[in-house]
């Protein structure tokens, strides 16, 4: 059965485009919740799907590698070649029947899983365009850096995390799962919307691989059922609702256009369908429409506002509303300028849990000058401290003798 390749074992299968870590980190960009689709297959390389194709991909210092393999259909609707087109529930049945077909005979007689090796120029600017690397990110740390000394600090250990530039369909129906879940629930159900309802692109140790469900797949009036027995409860409805919205009132290249509309339009458009609230509408619009100054507020990013930029501190407010959002989202745009969400996006990672040995790292990195200024403050704090209950004990002795003198006063 065809493995997942390996750059060390296989080198000559890869092909590469330089890239330095500074400009892409694949373990934070591909981990920290933007898609749900990569795995780590082995150390260092990371298996996913872009635009109907299967791909791993690693790096060294400063070259990013990857290696495409042969879907079952190339030339077929299961390529994904047609940019925006879907393909309905039928056609994918029948490509899973000629998928079970070929994993049989593979079983039968065992065939290597071979690289795609025409249209090199064409895949290479996939990447590029997947990954936004026209975007210099070095130059924006700068900058974030040089306005926000809490990014700077960071930013020393938290490199290369950039935007993704996804699919909108898949961007979408992907984060409308994400309401009221955790990262590792909400890849385990996107896995299982794809092998439902994708059409299969090959299998690799174990591991079938399957394209994200189209627009008329998603609608068809069977798919809320079918989810809810895979586990997506009311979001099952939401999901089947949404496609067939965007299918009957706007039509199947909708999501795409809504890349060439003002920032603001495309999020009250998304915010139109079911599932879909501001935060998820932020999503989709930094992570597939090209909106980089959409900054998605939840619950995290309120906790990072408030106890790292003081922001709102002592207001007593305890849910996020619309105002809440925007204002929020204001203050990062004015801090961080027109890459805000990307900005964002370091934050947001290195608050992640899965992440805490690298954030560790940040206080062994701490220069002695700001660990000495602390230390200044803290001692500077501890007298004053001092001062005000010796002050108060004086005002206490002297208010007890003014109440002893009233006392025998009146005696």
């Amino acid at each position: 059965m065809a493995k997942h390749t390996v750059l060390s074992s296989e080198a000559k299968l890869w092909r590469s485009l330089a890239c330095a870590k500074s400009e892409l980190r694949l373990d934070l960009t591909l981990a920290c919740g933007q898609s749900f689709r990569w795995r780590e297959t082995a150390e260092g390389h990371w298996t996913g799907v872009i635009r109907g194709r299967v791909w791993t991909l690693t790096q060294t210092d400063d070259t990013l590698w990857y290696h495409i393999y042969q879907s079952l259909d190339r030339q077929g609707e299961t390529s994904g070649r047609k940019k925006g087109a879907g393909v309905s529930l039928q056609l994918e049945n029948k490509s899973d029947n000629r998928f079970k077909e070929a994993v049989k005979k593979e079983e039968e007689e065992p065939v290597a899983v071979t690289p795609v090796h025409q249209d090199t120029k064409e895949e290479e600017e996939m990447l590029r365009d997947y990954f936004q690397l026209n975007v210099k990110l070095g130059d924006l740390y700068k900058e974030w850096g040089s306005a926000d000394h809490h990014f700077k600090h960071i930013a020393d250990i938290f490199t290369g995390i950039r935007m993704l530039r996804q699919d909108p369909t898949e961007c979408l129906f992907s984060f409308i799962c994400t309401s009221n879940n955790h990262i590792t629930r909400i890849q385990g159900m996107v896995e299982r919307l794809c092998q439902s309802l994708g059409a299969p692109l090959c299998q690799l140790d174990q591991t079938s691989y399957h394209n994200f469900p189209s627009l008329s797949a998603l609608a068809d009036t069977s798919v809320e059922a079918r989810l809810r027995d895979l586990g997506f409860g009311y979001r099952a409805r939401f999901l089947q609702q949404s496609a067939k919205q965007i299918l009957d009132t706007h039509g199947i290249q909708w999501l795409e256009g809504l890349r060439s509309a003002p920032y603001l339009q495309a999020r009250d458009a998304l915010r139109t369908l079911p599932g879909v609230g501001t935060k998820v509408a932020d999503c989709v619009c930094l992570m597939s429409l090209d909106k980089a100054e959409a900054v998605p507020i939840d619950t995290h990013v309120w906790q990072i506002a408030k106890r790292d930029y003081k922001y709102g501190s002592g207001n007593g407010q305890k849910t996020i509303t619309d105002k809440l959002h925007r204002d929020i989202g204001d203050f990062f745009r004015k801090l961080w300028g027109p890459y805000a969400g990307w900005a964002q996006s370091v934050l947001f990672c290195a608050d992640l849990k899965k992440f805490r040995n690298l954030k560790e790292m940040l206080h062994m990195k701490r220069p002695k000058k700001e660990e000495n200024d602390e230390e200044e403050l803290t001692v500077a704090g501890k007298k004053r401290k001092i001062k005000k209950e010796k002050i108060d004990t004086v005002k206490n002795i002297k208010a007890k003798a003014g109440h002893h003198k009233k006392a025998k006063k009146s005696a």
